[in-house]
């Protein structure tokens, strides 16, 4: 039986609001819970973008089943910090959390007034990070001078156990060299040739560990309903990598996106309604992703009202894909 999970959108919710969302998840049967670490949103009309680790401890805390994010060091994040974080968060919470470490996008990472580099030297500067938190998370003193530097770093409170440390990749040749180090994979994408190069170039590479796919849906009473959800809030799916990448502010963002068509927008979101027939139509076309190799699902319902997703629309669309991938 596949795993499915909640993806619980920082960009859209208000912390709080997020919080209670993600213990409807856990109720309602999803398996498990994902989260971006953003400190702006993609677009004004999104509005929110809380601080993923703080907001993690409390989702730990209020659910039981594990609950994954995105991290991004070398930049915005200092590498000790970050490998700080996940000790504390392993430690507290045996098995339940995993990060799914990434090179950063201009969106969060400007902030810092550092010159942005170029995205091979953003993948070195990961290498490095990895590197220097793999030791710290083991219990080493590190002292690393490169991309980063560190000095006699050494993390006092360690997790019992092992922590998993995955890999973003929207990219064949990321997910290639992200092999070499990664405990798993973690990539986004609604059309299954492209997310199947990704994860075929990780596992063809040796990658080990879970391949984890993030998909965004728009679930509403029509297809003119979903469409126009999507238009309000992922317009700027459009706007792909590596574009996406070196854009700095949510406005500019909107202004890139454009007036999309809806083709244009489905592309990127998978549109769909809540009949019977639409419900079994996207687990078709989510399971058949999901077979491309994937592990884990995470869904990415996109729209802020998240109550009326985390409702019958969920529990029906969970029974279908459990359907699916039990036939």
């Amino acid at each position: 039986m596949a795993f499915i999970g909640y993806h619980a959108s920082h960009e859209q919710l208000a912390p709080s609001a997020l919080l209670d969302a993600v213990i409807a998840a856990e109720r309602v049967g999803f398996d498990g819970a994902f989260s971006a670490d953003h400190i702006s949103p993609w677009t004004p009309q999104q509005g929110h973008s809380g601080n993923v680790i703080a907001w993690l401890g409390a989702a730990l805390a209020s659910t039981r089943f594990p609950i994954g994010s995105v991290a991004t060091p070398g930049q915005l994040h200092h590498p000790v910090l970050s490998a700080h974080a996940i000790a504390t968060l392993c430690e507290m919470f045996p098995g339940r959390y995993f990060a799914a470490l990434g090179s950063g996008e201009l969106l969060n990472e400007h902030v810092t007034g550092d010159p942005w580099p170029s995205k091979d030297e953003r993948t070195a500067r990961l290498g490095e990070c990895v590197e220097v938190m793999r030791g710290l998370l083991a219990g080493e003193t590190v002292t690393h001078e490169g991309r980063v530097r560190v000095h006699e770093a050494r993390l006092w409170s360690l997790p019992a156990g092992p922590t998993t440390l995955m890999a973003t990749a929207a990219s064949p040749e990321t997910a290639r060299w992200a092999a070499g180090w990664a405990d798993g994979l973690v990539t986004v994408g609604t059309e299954r040739a492209q997310v199947a190069e990704i994860v075929d170039a990780y596992l063809d590479a040796g990658g080990l560990g879970p391949t984890c796919l993030q998909v965004h849906i728009s679930l509403a009473g029509s297809v003119d309903e979903a469409i126009a959800v999507a238009r309000d809030q992922w317009v700027h799916g459009v706007v792909a990598p590596p574009e996406a990448w070196d854009i700095a502010q949510p406005e500019e963002f909107a202004a890139r996106a454009g007036n999309p068509t809806d083709a244009e927008l489905a592309e990127h979101v998978m549109i769909a309604e809540e009949s019977a027939e639409g419900i079994a139509a996207l687990a078709d076309r989510l399971g058949d992703l999901v077979d491309a190799g994937f592990d884990r699902l995470y869904i990415h319902e996109i729209a802020q009202d998240q109550r009326a997703f985390l409702g019958e629309r969920a529990t029906r669309l969970l029974a279908a894909l459990r359907e699916r991938f039990s036939g």
